[in-house]
């Protein structure tokens, strides 16, 4: 059940003119950026596709300042994703291998990645992180009282997956 929010910028490969055809450029990449995080949040952190929640916005490269100059001043795109997750969910390894793959799949998306794009994962405390009104620690007591019902979104990390693999 994770909240990932993405920030992207680039300037690169964007109709110019036709607000309508740089609109529909733009929902395009959102799209495959949010495949392509969800993706990767589900098989190296263990976390259910049909429970994530990806929010995509775009910042104009002439308002995204790096160093200094603007990254449409340098010809550069750069992004800053943010993902919450359940704390002690995943491991250390599990997040850096995620942060890793994030980086890369980004970049390869939007060309030219300058190196100071981030990508941050939030641990945060089950009892003050939920949806559908629940927390996940109420989840999570109210799991281990009884069996989960069929369709229970609580999803174990790859790591304590292998661990309970005899």
């Amino acid at each position: 059940m994770p909240f990932i929010s993405i920030r992207l910028s680039t300037p690169t490969d964007l109709p110019v003119g036709d607000p309508a055809r740089r609109q529909a450029a733009l929902d395009a990449l959102a799209a495959r950026v949010a495949a392509r995080v969800s993706g990767s949040t589900a098989r190296l952190l263990g976390k259910r596709e049909d429970v994530t929640s990806v929010a995509v916005s775009y910042v104009e490269p002439g308002r995204w300042f790096v160093g200094g100059p603007s990254l449409a001043s340098q010809r550069r795109s750069s992004f800053f994703v943010e993902c919450r997750i359940t704390d002690g969910t995943n491991d250390k390894d599990e997040k850096a291998a995620w942060v890793r793959e994030v980086f890369d799949a980004l970049g390869e998306l939007v060309g030219e990645a300058h190196p100071e794009s981030y990508v941050h994962v939030h641990d945060v405390r089950g009892d003050a992180y939920g949806y559908g009104g629940v927390t996940q620690e109420r989840r999570y007591v109210e799991g281990r009282a009884a069996p989960r019902p069929a369709g229970d979104p609580v999803t174990p990390s790859p790591a304590s997956r292998a661990a309970a693999t005899p």
